[in-house]
């Protein structure tokens, strides 16, 4: 079953004249604004957000970190009320989850288990590929906090590996071997509102490798809590997720044959 996927083209004219930080994320759809006004509105923003959420705090993920600011202006469309709006849930939730204070040693006990990693090469697409086992995932046993903590850390590498001129990673769940003891929609949920609350448009698709008969029931009910990321997800093989997004020399190895 293949379900249609929606790409974000994130394109429009850069400046040399602009900035580094912010002409590096300028890329948008529909970008309706130059660079010199998208930098006046990021100043607007942090402005904005500088006289009334003041209690919020500042540096990396803060309310004065401009790159965060700007990266939130395109996902909505430059709209500063918008930005401001999603902003602040997001910088709340960044410094109360202690996302700053992940580390490899905070989530190794959980990341031992091998269910989740960021793999080693990009992608085709030069994505940065994050990988779910999910026969190895049991959500009766494990703590589901530390489930989280790890799986927010490997965003944030994934993300770490972008190259220049790149925004966007891949998520490949590995749905051979799943059983009923697997199934987790609580923690599916959490993933993918992740995503859509505090790492908008980072996740450019998701496969689904070779899902068993008994996972469709999983899926219908998550599907509807999933909206518009729904559409980034393609059921595929485990032979097409190899062919047609890695080389010989790059395919992950869960993947190899």
């Amino acid at each position: 079953m293949a379900i249609p996927l929606r790409h974000f083209n994130f394109t429009c004219p850069v400046f040399s004249t602009q900035p580094i930080k912010i002409r590096k994320l300028l890329a948008t759809r529909n970008c309706a604004f130059p660079p010199n006004d998208a930098q006046k509105l990021v100043i607007e923003v942090k402005e904005k957000l500088e006289k009334e959420y003041n209690s919020l705090p500042a540096g990396k993920n803060g309310r004065d970190d401009e790159e965060l600011i700007l990266w939130f202006l395109k996902d909505r469309k430059f709209s500063v009320e918008e930005a401001v709006s999603k902003l602040t849930k997001a910088i709340r939730w960044y410094h109360e989850f202690g996302v700053s204070e992940l580390s490899e040693e905070s989530v190794r006990s959980v990341a031992e288990s091998g269910k989740s990693y960021v793999h080693d090469y990009l992608d085709v697409y030069d994505r940065p590929v994050l990988i779910v086992e999910v026969s190895k995932h049991f959500p009766g046993k494990q703590d589901f906090s530390e489930d989280e903590q790890l799986c927010v850390f490997l965003v944030e590498k994934a993300i770490s590996k972008l190259p220049a001129g790149k925004e966007q990673i891949l998520g490949i769940i590995d749905l051979r071997g799943f059983g009923t003891e697997n199934a987790d929609l609580r923690f599916l949920t959490f993933l993918f509102d992740v995503f859509y609350y505090y790492y908008p448009r980072r996740l450019g698709e998701v496969l689904f490798v070779d899902a068993p008969f008994i996972f469709q029931p999983v899926w219908q009910l998550v599907k509807p809590m999933l909206k518009s990321y729904a559409s980034l997800v393609r059921f595929c093989s485990a032979d097409v997720a190899r062919e047609e997004y890695f080389t010989y020399e790059t395919v992950p190895a869960n993947l190899r044959k």
